[in-house]
């Protein structure tokens, strides 16, 4: 006898696998890459602004939902609220995406590419946002429209949250969820965004690390001092930075700062990780398993423990050699923790260390960009189960399941703000380049994602899913 719960699961998966086939999905993901939607240095308000009403607002209208412009004084565009209610006994999802991205830094991509004019090469598609996040949310948007075209409904309610703001640490992000909270109830967070552990490795992670900027400063005197008049004689603001950044971080990268890092790691996120190898794919750099925290895996490195970077240091002027003693020396750190750092403290917990290790002539600066706070969702939980059993019986093989991304994103919202539990369904993954030149989504790691995600979509409207809230 036909199974028509099977029968439909199998249809959904093949509508949204024939629009990767047909070239329609390319189509719409091209269309959204040519949008510019810079939302920090080089802001595009009109077309983050265009994004949401000429792309995203047609779209979701045509899929049966409500729409909504949220305005907050402080984001760079509104947030758009598209709603599908079809029954109040049916379960309610939430899901997010942000449709904006980083600056193109055009003249780094290589000969051929740009990145806002996607082009395929080597079966990568080639452009900003194809990753990070247009390209992931289009994955979403597709797989919902194939179990609509099959089933003719979704079988649940589902809230979709996109922001325009998350490239610039989503101001306004947790105000707008406060005020709107009681529309954005829903029993359970599913999003896409951040890498999988490895291209080939379905995952599933249920929170973030936390990620916040550290600015360092000495101002010795002002103007430049002949090296050889002054050497010796005037203190150089370049070794002693040097120097201090040496005191907050160790020779092979370990966090030397002990309340920047969470301590302890708890047993179930070291059980979820005993198994988890972090591996490279063609063109990745190669790993130095040397580096960080030492006693620890290189997966509990990254999704477990601390890690504090320099992402940039100025001193004197290198392009135009002046042959002199600079004035200031600056350096821009990045802290990336797990749930158990309490980012208040930073500040004073890193002036303390550099002031103990005879640097208090360099200061501490905490700028106006807003850190994300680290979270983590319930590892054993019944949605995580029900997600990941989705994802095995469309894949053929268990997802790997992380307790948080190693990067940041606004996920302690839907955690704090709005009680969540919260799953990501990632679609990219660790070598795509996001954030920097030549940008790209595998082609074949979108056909899984359309996949897997009409699959779980189809399994939320057919199956008893767990406890409403």
């Amino acid at each position: 006898m036909p199974d028509p719960i099977t029968d439909g699961r199998k249809a959904s998966i093949n509508a949204a696998l024939d629009s990767l086939a047909c070239g329609r999905f390319e189509a719409d993901l091209r269309r959204r890459v040519a949008w510019p939607t810079v939302s920090r240095g080089d802001q595009r308000p009109v077309e983050i602004l265009g994004y949401l009403t000429d792309e995203m607002i047609p779209l979701y209208r045509r899929l049966g939902f409500d729409c909504t412009l949220l305005h907050h004084d402080s984001a760079p565009g509104p947030f758009l609220l598209a709603q599908r209610h079809e029954s109040p006994s049916l379960p309610t999802v939430l899901m997010y995406a942000h449709g904006d991205v980083v600056p193109g830094i055009d003249e780094h991509w290589s000969p051929g590419l740009s990145p806002f004019e996607m082009r395929e090469r080597d079966g990568h598609w080639y452009g900003r946002g194809t990753a990070d996040n247009k390209g992931q949310h289009s994955v979403n948007l597709a797989a919902l429209e194939a179990v609509l075209a099959v089933r003719g409904a979704l079988g649940f309610n589902l809230t979709y949250l996109v922001e325009m703001g998350e490239e610039a640490g989503s101001p306004g992000l947790e105000a707008i969820c406060a005020q709107h909270a009681g529309r954005l109830a829903a029993d359970v967070l599913i999003a896409s965004d951040g890498p999988r552990v490895s291209l080939g490795a379905p995952t599933i992670f249920l929170g973030s690390r936390g990620g916040i900027d550290i600015h360092l400063e000495l101002v010795a005197r002002t103007g430049f001092h002949h090296s050889g008049n002054w050497g010796g004689l005037l203190a150089n603001p370049g070794a002693e930075l040097a120097h201090a950044l040496a005191a907050l971080i160790g020779p092979t990268g370990e966090c030397l700062v002990p309340e920047l890092t969470p301590g302890t790691i708890p047993a179930a996120v070291r059980a979820a990780l005993r198994d988890v190898v972090i591996e490279t794919a063609p063109g990745d750099p190669a790993l130095d398993p040397w580096w960080g925290a030492r006693g620890l895996t290189q997966a509990e490195r990254v999704y477990a423990w601390s890690t504090l970077e320099v992402l940039e240091i100025e001193v004197g002027n290198l392009p135009n050699p002046l042959n002199a003693i600079p004035p200031v020396a600056r350096a821009r750190l990045q802290l990336r923790h797990p749930v158990g750092v309490d980012q208040d403290a930073v500040r004073p917990a890193v002036q303390r260390a550099l002031d103990a290790a005879g640097h208090g002539r360099v200061r501490v600066r905490m700028e106006d960009e807003p850190g994300f706070p680290a979270s983590r969702s319930d590892l054993d939980g019944p949605w995580v189960h029900f997600v990941a059993a989705s994802l095995s019986r469309t894949a053929g093989r268990a997802p790997v399941i992380l307790p948080n991304l190693g990067g940041s994103l606004p996920n302690a919202v839907f955690t704090d703000t709005l009680g969540l539990l919260t799953i990501w369904v990632p679609h990219s993954y660790p070598g795509c380049r996001q954030h920097g030149a030549d940008e790209h989504l595998p082609i074949a790691l979108a056909r899984e994602g359309l996949a897997l995600m009409a699959g779980l979509f189809w399994d939320l409207g057919a199956e008893e899913v767990p406890s409403r809230r």
